[in-house]
C-alpha cells in the first residue's frame, strides 16, 4: 500500500479533475479524498494498492479532456485511508 499525498499542477481546476480522480479511485478500490487548493492547484490524498499504483498515477497524468497536467508532486505520508474516495471542498 502506498500512502501518498499529490499535488496536481496546471489547467486542473474547473475541468472535472476531482471527479474523474474520484471515479478512478473508487474503480481501483482506493481510499482517500481529492480537493481544489487555493492557488489553483489539486490535491490527492491517497491510500493506493500497490498493484494498481501505475495505473492511478497513469490516470492522474493524463486528466479528464479538459484538463492538462504540468506536474505531479508525490511525497509519502502515514496516515491511511479505506475506500470509498471522496471529493472534499
Amino acid at each position: 500500500m502506498k500512502n501518498c499525498r499529490c499535488i496536481v499542477k496546471g489547467r486542473v481546476q474547473g475541468v472535472w479533475f476531482r471527479r474523474f480522480t474520484q471515479n478512478v479511485a473508487n474503480e481501483l478500490g482506493i481510499g482517500g479524498y481529492v480537493r481544489n487548493l487555493p492557488n489553483g492547484d489539486v490535491e490527492v490524498v491517497a491510500s493506493v494498492p500497490e498493484e494498481v499504483w501505475e495505473d492511478f498515477l497513469a490516470a492522474l497524468k493524463k486528466g479528464p479532456p479538459l484538463a492538462r497536467v504540468d506536474e505531479i508532486i508525490i511525497e509519502p505520508i502515514d496516515q491511511t485511508f479505506t475506500p470509498p474516495f471522496e471529493v472534499r471542498k
